[in-house]
């Protein structure tokens, strides 16, 4: 149900496998629709940071203190040299990277300075895919968690067995539904959802619902992140809703990741499940008052701090 963390004596905390992003971030003064008052708008402010769904996780869990390593693929343009030397400056481990000569995946994420809402508009070279072969498994049988989303789905999938089998826990982004989403499910330790994918995995609305439907083909913990509303799990049969904490947010882009990233986090350090939830939820609160991705992951003082004083949504 809720496994033991392995030693610490591992060489890596976390080892996350999946994708990099640069994010090209456009603040804007309304959300963008196709009326013909909104057209044309001025942008506010713009900026470029980087992201991907498992480098911000990685940052995340490196700037609360974890010793993280990353396995993906990267170009070789200069958004690639650049989402590497950031990951690279904020410790993470980037000696089993693969780099194909190809552009780096890129976003263009416009973003609504009310309420911090956001389109995202992305494009990645099919080269930029992780094969199965390219998998360093002595690293993944080597961290106390890995951490996979499912932008290479046969290589998480792969990626997740191997660590099971050397007893390391898998934690995963599942943000996306096609005929191998079930298999990921299955194949890692605690599921981690994005808000409409236990809907469209089940069929039931309800996300409480939802979960105990999963319930029936996985017994662990199973965990959806909701936006606005915080986040649930279900332990065995008890269900668990936090609700998000009242910010005025700037940017919502890369909240689940580093949500995701706290999580790793206050699981290495053996809280219980709803202290957990907590801290994540803190964690992505505190990502929201900024632009950017990795650009807006706190340190573990400033989610301290945020915790101590925080109000959750009424």
């Amino acid at each position: 149900m809720h496994p033991t963390p392995p030693s610490v004596d591992r060489p890596y905390d976390v080892l996350g496998i999946g994708a990099t992003s640069v994010d090209f971030v456009y603040q804007l003064p309304a959300y963008p629709t196709a009326t013909a008052a909104l057209a044309k708008m001025r942008i506010t402010q713009h900026f470029v940071s980087c992201g991907g769904q498992v480098a911000t996780a990685l940052a995340t869990c490196a700037s609360l203190g974890l010793r993280a390593k990353f396995c993906g693929v990267t170009g070789t343009d200069d958004n690639a040299k650049k989402v590497r030397r950031d990951l690279e400056d904020r410790g993470v481990d980037l000696s089993d990277v693969v780099i194909r000569d190809v552009s780096n995946q890129y976003a263009v994420i416009l973003v609504d300075e009310h309420s911090g809402e956001r389109i995202v508009l992305w494009d990645r070279h099919e080269r930029l895919a992780l094969r199965e072969r390219e998998l360093p498994p002595e690293a993944i049988a080597n961290a106390r968690v890995v951490h996979v989303d499912d932008v290479d789905q046969e290589a998480a999938i792969r990626a997740a067995r191997i660590a099971r089998e050397a007893g390391t826990p898998v934690t995963s982004d599942i943000d996306r539904i096609n005929d191998r989403t079930m298999e990921l499910v299955s194949a890692v330790t605690f599921p981690m959802f994005a808000e409409h994918v236990p809907p469209a995995l089940t069929g039931v609305n309800d996300p409480a619902g939802a979960l105990r439907a999963l319930r029936r083909s996985h017994d662990g913990i199973l965990c959806v992140t909701l936006g606005v509303q915080g986040a649930m799990a279900l332990e065995g049969d008890r269900l668990i809703h936090l609700p998000a904490f009242a910010v005025d947010a700037v940017d919502t882009t890369g909240a689940g990741d580093v949500f995701r990233g706290a999580f790793i986090y206050a699981y290495l350090q053996g809280w219980p499940l709803e202290q957990t939830m907590r801290f994540a939820n803190a964690a992505a609160a505190v990502s929201c008052t900024r632009l950017g991705a990795m650009a807006s992951v706190p340190s573990r003082k400033e989610a301290e701090r945020f915790l101590a004083t925080a109000q959750p949504v009424i």
